[in-house]
């Protein structure tokens, strides 16, 4: 499982002109999971996420997490994270779990997502969406849990 996560004064997913999703200040996480992930990696990245501590305190440093600073999650599937460029033009998708498959991780990881932070919102899983927001910081992370 892979996730580049960003703190953010707001964001919002809109698909063909719809919200489906938008929280103020939080953390906007792109999801992306891979053939092999199980319960294990879905659960330790649900309990990270809120516990992250990114967040300024006031002597400006990352070291609040949701849990002092309160806000939302925004969740979004990102099935190109898996994507490799090595060879060639085009990125190569096979690391990427096949769409049934990442359907229900991705359900199962916002169910748990949802078990250890009340605000969690979601983009459209397989929708050509439009994602919005206000990079705080910025700050930008890649956060990685492989199974095995």
């Amino acid at each position: 499982m892979r996730c580049v996560v960003q703190r953010s004064g707001s964001a919002r997913v809109t698909v063909a002109g719809r919200v489906t999703g938008a929280i103020d200040a939080g953390l906007v996480v792109l999801a992306g999971f891979a053939p092999g992930d199980t319960e294990a990696e879905l659960g330790w990245m649900a309990r990270k996420l809120p516990r992250l501590r990114v967040f300024k305190d006031d002597e400006d440093r990352m070291n609040r997490s949701l849990q002092d600073v309160g806000g939302g999650i925004l969740l979004v599937s990102q099935f190109t994270l898996y994507g490799d460029c090595r060879k060639g033009q085009r990125p190569s998708f096979i690391g990427s779990a096949p769409p049934d498959q990442a359907l229900a991780l991705y359900r199962r990881f916002g169910e748990l997502l949802r078990q250890e932070w009340p605000t969690v919102a979601e983009g459209e899983f397989g929708a050509m969406m439009e994602v919005s927001l206000l990079n705080d910081g910025p700050v930008t992370l890649i956060l990685e849990r492989e199974h095995g």
